[in-house]
């Protein structure tokens, strides 16, 4: 792995591969508690949120063009990544699909789909903290 330099200018580089990882970590708390308190549009922001966090580490390194810049675009390559498991495409393919909840249209859901959510971040953050962990030397 090519040394980190900090940019606190630079969108990705702003934060080292772990310091990613870490805010990954808070934000998934955040979803975590905005799902227990039935607060659903932030539990998905924050899943979307924390598991691009976490790939804004593994992206530092190991770039990939086709991850763009936005949490959604990482989400959205990672979900048709043939290189990566399975179930860490399955998991970035389920947070993109976890309808937000909308004033005009009621979704049905139960804490199983939230869990659902939940448990596809938690296994895109575990997938990005391997990658980080992969090179560390």
């Amino acid at each position: 792995m090519a040394t980190f330099v900090r940019d606190p200018e630079h969108w990705l580089f702003r934060y080292s591969p772990k310091e990613w990882i870490r805010a990954a970590m808070k934000e998934m708390h955040l979803a975590e508690a905005s799902y227990a308190q039935r607060n659903l549009r932030a539990g998905i922001a924050g899943c979307k949120r924390a598991a691009g966090m976490a790939l804004n580490a593994a992206l530092i390194v190991e770039p990939n063009a086709t991850w763009k810049r936005t949490y959604v675009e990482h989400l959205q390559a990672l979900a048709k990544d043939m290189d990566v498991p399975s179930a860490v495409s399955d998991a970035a393919r389920a947070i993109l699909q976890a309808p937000a909840p909308s004033v005009n249209i009621v979704i049905l859901r139960s804490p199983h789909a939230d869990d659902k959510v939940l448990e596809a971040a938690r296994d895109v953050i575990a997938h990005a903290f391997a990658v980080v962990t992969r090179h560390e030397g």
